[in-house]
């Protein structure tokens, strides 16, 4: 069984598929893949002219990017200010005892305003992006939600003054 975005479904099944490298595949779908992060709204008739391929030849091609693996999704991108989530912090959090993972990555994949979590090596087990509307919220998602995990030992927040660049793109 396959899910929504081309992934196989099931455990054994996850375990063997991985998704096809950027770097096998041919300039058509290189220059695809750019003009879909750019724009994902591109009508295929526009797509095509762009890469110099038919409407049909390109839904073809992005079914297989999908299927693939390549591509994992299409989304609506929201302004973080009109949703009133201002402030962007990030936060590193540690611990010493193993057991606290399972329930720290339960606790955070159930909290919206994570944006990200990532494992990362040094001092720290996780490094967390959070989108919230103030000082009083982050404070409240610190204590409802990160230290609220029994056995996480310690944390470090920073909150983001201005952002330069922010991207979801990856090089192609």
């Amino acid at each position: 069984m396959v899910s929504a975005v081309g992934r196989p479904r099931g455990h054994a099944a996850q375990a063997s598929w991985r998704p096809q490298r950027l770097d096998k595949l041919d300039e058509i779908d290189r220059k695809l893949l750019a003009l879909l992060q750019d724009n994902d709204r591109l009508g295929l008739a526009e797509l095509g002219k762009s890469v110099g391929s038919a409407p049909s030849t390109v839904n073809d091609r992005i079914k297989r990017l999908v299927r693939n693996g390549v591509i994992t999704g299409f989304h609506a991108r929201l302004a973080a200010d009109v949703a009133g989530l201002e402030l962007l912090a990030f936060i590193l959090v540690a611990w010493s005892d193993p057991k606290v993972e399972p329930k720290f990555l339960d606790k955070i994949q159930t909290t919206p305003n994570v944006l990200e979590c990532h494992h990362v090596t040094g001092a720290w087990n996780y490094l967390l992006k959070v989108r919230v509307k103030n000082t009083r919220e982050l404070e409240t998602l610190l204590a409802s939600t990160v230290k609220a995990v029994a056995g996480v030992q310690r944390t470090d927040t920073m909150i983001a003054l201005s952002s330069v660049k922010e991207g979801w793109s990856i090089p192609v």
